[in-house]
């Protein structure tokens, strides 16, 4: 019967897909705009990468713009990676752009997945595996399942490398530290925390925090602001943009050499 086939359909291929995922060369937890861009890069360079994302549609805070304008500014360092995934963008002036929100979050999204992402919705990740001093994959579970409290053990995905892409709370990084007496590579050796808005140095500053924050773990977007203890820079989102492909550079040439 035809009710029959669609539940079969839908069954068969999730868990096909799901099983493909469980050993990758790189999780990423968070589906916002820095780690979809990493995403997209690192399935170009032709390695397995699987993006976790809590929230029913994948975009972080990309979605609304800002107080639900849904435009966005890039500056120009960003515009390479705006033209090369299709976007359609407006000059508006002293080296500023302006983007639809839900256009771009969208095409950054499409993109990432025909590059050959996978990307898992409605995915919390709840802990690490931990071997060796080394962040060695994610263990995850339905984000209802956590939401509500409920008693159920999660599932295990091993990976070569973790990216921490969770924005504001930097919740992999955070995991880490309190869990493992682990010291990160910032100023204190934990979480510094994200200071006040500051727009051009929190872009540069993003960018620059971009980096490997233990052996195996590795931060972009805003999460490498909170870890590192660097400024918001509020909506606008280059320095999302080049932070995302900085950390798939770093670790496609980190995978090269090993």
């Amino acid at each position: 019967m035809i009710e029959t086939q669609v539940s079969k359909g839908i069954i068969s291929t999730y868990f096909d897909k799901l099983e493909k995922n469980l050993n990758l060369d790189v999780a990423i937890v968070g589906g916002g705009p820095s780690g979809i861009v990493a995403a997209y890069y690192l399935a170009k360079a032709g390695l397995r990468v699987a993006q976790f994302d809590r929230k029913l549609s994948p975009g972080g805070g990309m979605w609304g713009g800002a107080m639900m304008f849904n435009q966005v500014v890039i500056q120009e360092e960003a515009m390479d990676i705006i033209r090369e995934f299709g976007i359609n963008y407006q000059p508006y002036e002293d080296g500023l752009y302006t983007i639809d929100s839900v256009e771009s979050t969208a095409g950054l999204l499409y993109h990432a997945v025909h590059a050959g992402a996978t990307v898992f919705n409605c995915y919390s990740v709840e802990d690490v595996v931990y071997k060796s001093d080394r962040v060695s994959g994610v263990v995850v579970n339905w984000t209802p399942v956590l939401r509500e409290g409920m008693h159920v053990d999660p599932l295990n995905i091993m990976a070569r490398c973790v990216i921490d892409g969770t924005g504001h709370d930097s919740e992999v990084c955070k995991t880490v530290a309190r869990k493992n007496g682990a010291r990160l590579n910032t100023s204190t050796g934990a979480v510094v925390g994200e200071r006040s808005l500051d727009v051009m140095e929190g872009e540069r500053q993003v960018v620059e925090g971009t980096k490997e924050i233990y052996p195996g773990l590795w931060v972009c977007g805003m999460a490498s602001s909170a870890v590192g203890g660097t400024p918001r820079m509020g909506p606008i989102f280059g320095g999302m943009l080049l932070s995302g492909k900085k950390v798939a550079d770093l670790i496609i040439a980190e995978l090269q050499k090993a």
